[in-house]
């Protein structure tokens, strides 16, 4: 898993064509806008294991590892809270 910083307003980009920002910082719940191409599914967790059918996985932790998924004494950093209201703007921003 990559690990980045990043602080209110600035962004990432992945392949070149998804770019996640962090739009808002408050307490512990960071909001992201996130621009895909609309053939791209962008879900929250949650929403993409409902989707699956895969059970939910208790906030905060992670699966275990599989074999050969990499080193396992590594701690694995708790997951972005997105919040669920849409930012109003043309494009896949949630």
């Amino acid at each position: 898993m990559l690990v980045l910083s990043r602080k209110k307003n600035e962004s990432i980009v992945i392949n070149n064509d998804i770019t996640v920002t962090v739009v808002e910082i408050r307490g512990d719940k960071v909001r992201l806008g996130i621009v895909a191409p609309k053939e791209v599914p962008v879900h929250r967790q949650e929403v993409y294991d409902a989707i699956h059918g895969k059970d939910v996985v208790e906030a905060g932790s992670a699966p275990a590892p599989t074999s050969g998924s990499g080193p396992t004494s590594a701690p694995v950093p708790s997951p972005v809270v997105v919040n669920s209201k849409p930012a109003e703007a043309p494009n896949r921003t949630l």
